[in-house]
């Protein structure tokens, strides 16, 4: 694939917007569940806000990706995409993890992991492209705030 233009772009966000949709498809039970009968911490969202959330973030993901894959060959881009594709399986399996497994204490622990790969990511990214790294800001945020979702949910249930 050549490296330039809207055809980079869209591969990048489709490549990661799948991924967050099938992890989502794959999830679908857990979160009907998890809607239903579990204990959530204050300030949850409706469940609405997830998959809108979500699909802002893989596409700011993904056109970051495009950004550091078509700057100029090197060990920085490598080391960015990989990080970013680690992350990015680590996010596929949070949602299985929480939702369908229900062992929302290795949930935590496994997306205080993500979390960390995310800053990596970021900082990986400020060295090829500091636009694609800020454009990773939002998606930090949110984790965060998962981070805060996902612990009081493991406290209360």
């Amino acid at each position: 694939m050549r490296k330039d233009g809207w055809k980079n772009i869209a591969f990048w966000i489709i490549v990661t917007e799948a991924v967050g949709a099938f992890s989502g498809w794959l999830s679908r039970e857990g979160v009907q569940l998890y809607a239903q009968q579990i204990n959530k911490p204050p300030f949850s969202p409706p469940g609405i806000v997830f998959p809108i959330a979500w699909a802002v973030l893989y596409a700011l993901m993904g056109y970051g990706a495009s950004v550091i894959d078509r700057s100029p060959e090197g060990q920085a881009r490598t080391k960015a995409l990989t990080v970013y594709l680690v992350q990015l399986g680590f996010n596929f399996f949070w949602s299985l993890i929480f939702f369908n497994g229900q062992w929302y204490g290795f949930a935590f622990f496994w997306l205080a992991a993500l979390w960390a790969l995310v800053f990596v990511m970021i900082r990986r990214f400020s060295k090829v492209d500091v636009w694609a790294a800020r454009l990773q800001w939002p998606y930090l945020a949110w984790l965060t705030f998962a981070g805060y979702l996902n612990l009081g949910v493991w406290l209360l249930n």
